[in-house]
């Protein structure tokens, strides 16, 4: 009989908290606009080069800004997940997959990490 030494892990377990280092801000509309200053000594260099902006903005639709507001490193995947449902009913469906590929792009950009 094959035994796991490991504990399971459940990603609704898992508790995300924003990177101090992103800059976001909340616009007029109450949606989330998430700053990401290219100030790097490369991207300094391509920003004199080829004229490019010294940041970019990413806008996060009601859904995206919903969730971004709650992550606050106190609440797990899972209690935002009931959040979200709470606010979006179905068209927050399929929940669990579509919350968990957005934190993973917020992770995978590092504009959060998990607890």
């Amino acid at each position: 009989m094959f035994k796991r030494n490991k504990k399971e892990e459940n990603y609704l377990d898992y508790i995300p908290k924003k990177s101090e280092k992103i800059h976001w801000i909340e616009k007029e509309d109450g949606l989330i606009q998430i700053i990401i200053y290219r100030n790097s000594l490369f991207e300094r260099i391509v920003r004199k080069l080829f004229f490019t902006p010294d940041k970019y903005r990413i806008n996060l639709d009601q859904m995206g800004s919903f969730i971004w507001k709650h992550i606050d490193g106190e609440k797990s995947v899972y209690q935002i997940s009931q959040l979200v449902k709470g606010e979006f009913q179905e068209k927050a469906e399929p929940l669990y997959e579509r919350l968990i590929q957005f934190m993973n792009i917020l992770k995978n950009n590092k504009f959060i990490d998990f607890k």
